[in-house]
């Protein structure tokens, strides 16, 4: 680790611990951000003292940087909630609290294999990951079929209506894919980054990283020697230290970190599998039947995702599926007239 650009990280952090403290003056929260800019100005004298004692001059006052500075600027601006990513990304802990209710919360202890918390956090990543899915496939349903209705407004040929659908299967099922790809990688990117500079950091100088993991603990109303305490035995353990600073100074789970590949994969298949459902009619007929049978297909489909995104909000199973039923009716007539009126202006 380079003694200089841990220094800059530090003021860095330290600077916009107090953009955020300003930002929450009058709760809580703002003495939490104070107490972690003191925490951070006293890590970056060691990494000042480290640079000295290696021959090196001193740095001269933290400047910050365009990106610091605009970011600062946010957060006056917006409050620190809705940039707790950016912030997370800078070097700015503590983000965790904002998921959270400071009244309420309790320890977030190490996972225990086998025990309710880490079955706890994996029924959570399987129902985020079932309900991504049946987004999924609703996205090709819609989509494509939108897409089919507009060609087969236009022109009854079914060679060409097959040829859109096609297309829009692929090239929806691909853009999906790559997005998803790039966005679970640049995601899993950043956390490694952080989850990184955590082992550094607690193999530099566990007694401030405890330090940091008490005052956030107190500022979730714990008792702040009760929160020393249990700050410092969990350090001491090094096989769960860095589990537990991740999840409450990063505010994320090391363990579900996500797969770019298979969420990238997941992308396809779903799209695909919706995609293909008011495709499949033109594929073994044509004509006005195809175009009857897909429209009957791509109803009951949409009925049947409305009534399984149900599970996930509360609501009914009959309304939610007529919602959704309605709404892909309304993208349908709208793709086909304005098929029409472009078929006959063309032709």
């Amino acid at each position: 680790m380079n003694p200089l650009e841990s220094w800059n990280e530090e003021q860095r952090s330290a600077y916009l611990y107090r953009a955020c403290s300003q930002a929450e003056e009058g709760t809580v929260r703002a003495e939490l951000f104070r107490r972690l800019a003191g925490e951070a100005e006293a890590q970056a004298a060691i990494w000042r003292a480290q640079l000295t004692a290696r021959g090196h001059p001193a740095p001269g006052p933290f400047v910050p940087d365009t990106r610091t500075r605009m970011v600062a600027r946010l957060v006056e601006w917006m409050g620190p909630r809705p940039l707790r990513g950016v912030l997370a990304a800078m070097k700015v802990r503590g983000m965790a609290i904002y998921g959270t209710s400071a009244a309420n919360d309790a320890v977030h202890l190490p996972p225990v294999a086998g025990g309710a918390p880490e079955r706890r956090h994996r029924g959570l990543g399987s129902g985020g990951n079932l309900r991504a899915a049946v987004f999924g496939v609703n996205d090709g349903l819609v989509s494509n079929a939108s897409l089919i209705l507009g060609v087969a407004g236009a022109s009854s040929d079914p060679k060409t209506i097959v040829l859109a659908g096609v297309a829009g299967l692929a090239a929806g099922a691909f853009s999906m894919a790559v997005g998803e790809y790039v966005s679970v990688r640049s995601q899993r990117e950043l956390y490694e980054y952080q989850i990184a500079l955590e082992r550094e950091e607690l193999a530099q100088y566990p007694e401030a990283e405890a330090q940091e993991l008490a005052i956030i603990y107190a500022a979730k109303g714990i008792p702040k020697r009760q929160a020393e305490q249990v700050a410092q035995r969990l350090v001491a353990d090094p096989e769960h230290a860095l589990d537990t600073l991740a999840r409450e100074e990063l505010g994320l789970n090391p363990a579900e970190l996500g797969s770019p590949i298979g969420a990238g994969a997941s992308s396809f298949a779903a799209f695909a599998a919706g995609a293909l459902l008011p495709l499949l009619p033109f594929l073994f007929s044509a004509g006005d039947r195809a175009l009857a049978i897909a429209i009957a297909v791509t109803a009951v489909a949409l009925f049947s995702i409305g009534a399984t995104l149900s599970l996930f909000t509360g609501k009914g199973a009959l309304r939610s599926g007529l919602r959704m039923l309605a709404l892909g009716a309304a993208a349908g007539a709208v793709t086909w007239t304005i098929g029409k009126l472009a078929g006959v202006a063309v032709g």
